[in-house]
């Protein structure tokens, strides 16, 4: 029942989708991610991964996704393109975003027969590469189930993977070949040593969506980058100046020239979007051929009155920019530019064209962060709702590798949950504050500091049913005798 059930969804969404790229051709793989439909078609990067193999000749990509839930938890994940079981293929590449979606990854292999962990498969199984944004920072817990792990920016390099595993003879000769390719991570052939991350080259930019749907968390947008990296410096982000080469621009006409005539909703995708020169002109370009538009990031320091009136002609009802921190101290503390000048300004945009509210997100519990820079957090947010209703998205601090803060401890999830009631209190029928979970935070800051052994921990916590319960038993048991410093910073239940 739940694979008739199962059918009839993948074939309803696809009726609904705009820019499938259909293709036969003679070697096929899956091109998998481990969240729902709605999640991961509003991916750009799996999107655009999915069009660099559709346009390579005799080479398909049939797209797969982890079960709806309401399709039950027996429910076998299944092609979208070809109806068909992912255990059929030769390759399962994969796009992982951030290090809860490693529980995803267990789940998708698991529902489709195949066995999770790397050296319980044999060559009669799918090779299984992995890649995406989680390859910027910290990939290590992966190794526990990739085959192979493209490193970096894969908008060619997945393509050069997938034509080695086509054309090697065996799996034992692929994994050789491959732990030879710059920047592929081959677990089995390099231990921990990962290498460096790629880049793509400048001329391929910009990424955009080929398929648009109204069934993703981003209904019908045509998603495309306006710039790739970021020039800033902030200590805690993994996409700061330094990687990669910085802030990539992309010029404006070509923005302007992919984005489709029909598209009636554009998003423009990048770690610093506010940050290109031309982005008041493109905003109101689109505006003015009756588009909606929406920006991945709008630093406050960044708007203008022209750019706030932009937004709002292109359908803004909400100002959303970034607050960062709790205190002035606290953002010198992480490189950020934003200023209580910055906010204040802003909020008389908004006010001034007709939005409703504003909403703020900042992190809690940065290091060094007290009690008294959550109240100057209140005191302010007091003082800029008297302006224009406010809303607060707030997420607890997370250390990243290959960011300056890499070291940093997690806070502790009593000293998020103490802080964020504290800034409840304060802020009640004055603001609405939303917090995701102090809990499912210390499971990111532990992952994100792992490798391969917290990554086999997780295996063991997704078949203890998945609660932070058995995440936390499963990080004890994996815990060696000298534990790392990233596993001892936190046990708060």
């Amino acid at each position: 029942m739940s694979r008739d059930v199962t059918v009839a969804t993948i074939r309803r969404r696809l009726a609904e989708e705009v820019g499938r790229l259909d293709k036969h051709a003679p070697w096929r793989i899956a091109l998998a991610y481990p969240s729902p439909y709605r999640t991961g078609m509003s991916s750009l990067g799996f999107l655009q991964i999915y069009k660099s193999i559709q346009n390579e000749p005799d080479m398909a990509a049939d797209r797969a996704f982890l079960p709806d839930d309401e399709h039950g938890p027996r429910a076998v994940p299944l092609t979208y393109e070809s109806l068909r079981p992912l255990s059929d293929y030769p390759v399962i590449a994969m796009s992982v975003a951030y290090e809860l979606e490693v529980a995803g990854v267990i789940r998708l292999l698991e529902a489709s027969g195949i066995a999770p962990l790397r050296e319980e498969r044999s060559f009669r199984d799918p090779f299984i590469l992995a890649g995406g944004p989680l390859t910027n920072s910290n990939p290590l817990p992966l190794a526990a189930f990739a085959d192979a792990i493209v490193m970096g920016e894969a908008d060619t390099l997945a393509v050069d993977v997938l034509r080695i595993l086509r054309d090697t003879p065996s799996r034992e000769a692929a994994l050789d070949a491959l732990a030879k390719t710059p920047h592929v991570f081959v677990p089995a052939r390099h231990g921990a040593s990962m290498p460096g991350i790629a880049q793509c080259d400048d001329e391929l930019l910009p990424a955009w969506a080929p398929i648009r749907t109204p069934d993703t968390e981003l209904s019908n947008m045509f998603l495309i980058e306006t710039e790739r990296g970021c020039s800033r410096g902030c200590t805690y982000c993994v996409m700061r100046r330094s990687t990669n080469g910085g802030m990539r621009i992309v010029p404006k006409d070509k923005i302007l020239g992919l984005i489709p005539e029909d598209a009636r909703r554009v998003g423009l995708v990048g770690a610093a979007v506010s940050d290109h020169p031309k982005i008041v002109e493109i905003v109101r370009t689109l505006a003015e051929r009756g588009c909606e538009v929406g920006l991945s990031s709008l630093r406050p320091d960044k708007l203008s009155d022209e750019f706030v009136g932009a937004l709002k002609l292109a359908g803004y009802r909400t100002l959303t920019t970034a607050m960062d921190g709790t205190s002035e101290r606290v953002r010198e503390t992480l490189d950020r530019r934003a200023r209580i000048r910055h906010l204040e300004r802003a909020a008389e945009m908004a006010r001034k064209h007709g939005m409703p509210r504003m909403k703020l997100y900042l992190m809690i519990g940065v290091p060094g962060e007290e009690d008294v820079d959550v109240d100057e957090c209140v005191r302010f947010v007091t003082q800029l709702s008297q302006q224009i209703p406010i809303a607060l998205g707030i997420a607890p601090f997370c250390p990243k590798r290959n960011t300056p803060l890499a070291q940093a401890p997690f806070a502790g999830i009593d000293v998020v949950n103490a802080r964020l009631e504290r800034l409840r209190r304060g802020l009640k029928g004055r603001a609405d504050v939303r917090s995701t979970s102090a809990k499912w935070a210390w499971v990111e800051a532990v992952l994100a500091q792992g490798g391969e052994a917290e990554g086999r921990a997780v295996l063991d916590a997704v078949h203890a049913g998945g609660t932070f319960a058995a995440y936390k038993r499963a990080f004890e048991a994996f815990t060696p005798k000298k534990p790392k410093k990233s596993l001892t910073i936190v046990a708060s239940a």
